[in-house]
């Protein structure tokens, strides 16, 4: 069995490689330049690929930024500082983001003689970003049938029902390289561990207690006090 995936070098994405793997795939793994603010994703997908050792290509797209520069990920807006929950955070959706990857992903499925192209979304994406949801996996999913219907290619994303609690607990039995990934909206030598994406790592971490295994003891001990400090107060503002 042959797949394509989106590797992105985070959490939910490295955890789909390795979920893939363990259902016997042969992996093709993509990760694309867009126009991101920084490289340290596509940096640690390098070190997934190369440690689970499955064909990987870096797709350099870059030449889109123009085209789709908005929002805080891509434009020049400020990476907000919250819970994914909160509505601030629809300033991190890149406009059609996961349309126009997977619409790449699925021709080079068909090159390469693959049936199904996978991504990582899951449910705590849904409430903020579209091209997260069922609804839009399903929609993608005819659209690419359609559009390939001599070699029909499926989408799939077997995470949409999971939060990433539960991404992270499959992970840890897989024995994904957690240290090895990157999830943080900001370029810097170390994770901010105040942003959306730090905020539901440590959170997914914590309700599995175990630590983030990229974070040093004294990161660790800072990204719990951050967590509870800013979840305190969110929870002040919803009273």
């Amino acid at each position: 069995m042959k797949a394509v995936m989106l590797l992105s070098g985070g959490i939910d994405s490295s955890t789909l490689l390795y979920y893939l793997l363990d259902k016997g795939y042969e992996v093709y793994a993509l990760t694309f330049l867009y126009g991101q603010r920084h490289s340290k994703e596509v940096e640690s997908a390098e070190k997934i690929a190369e440690a689970a050792k499955v064909t990987h290509l870096r797709v350099d797209i870059s030449t889109i930024h123009d085209l789709i520069s908005y929002g805080a990920l891509t434009g020049d807006e400020e990476v907000p500082k919250a819970f994914y929950s909160e509505d601030v955070q629809r300033r991190t959706i890149v406009p059609n983001r996961n349309m126009i990857l997977l619409s790449i992903a699925a021709g080079y499925a068909v090159k390469v003689g693959a049936g199904e192209v996978y991504y990582a979304a899951h449910l705590s994406d849904y409430s903020i970003y579209p091209d997260c949801r069922k609804e839009f996996v399903k929609a993608l999913d005819t659209a690419v049938y359609l559009a390939n219907i001599w070699t029909p290619v499926e989408v799939k994303a077997p995470f949409v029902d999971m939060s990433k609690a539960d991404i992270v607990r499959l992970g840890l039995k897989l024995g994904v390289p957690y240290e090895l990934t990157w999830s943080c909206y900001e370029g810097r030598e170390r994770p901010c561990l105040r942003c959306g994406t730090c905020l539901e790592r440590t959170e997914a971490f914590l309700i599995n207690r175990v630590k983030d295994p990229l974070l040093s003891d004294d990161e660790w001990d800072e990204a719990v006090r951050i967590y509870e400090e800013m979840r305190t107060k969110n929870e002040s503002k919803s009273d």
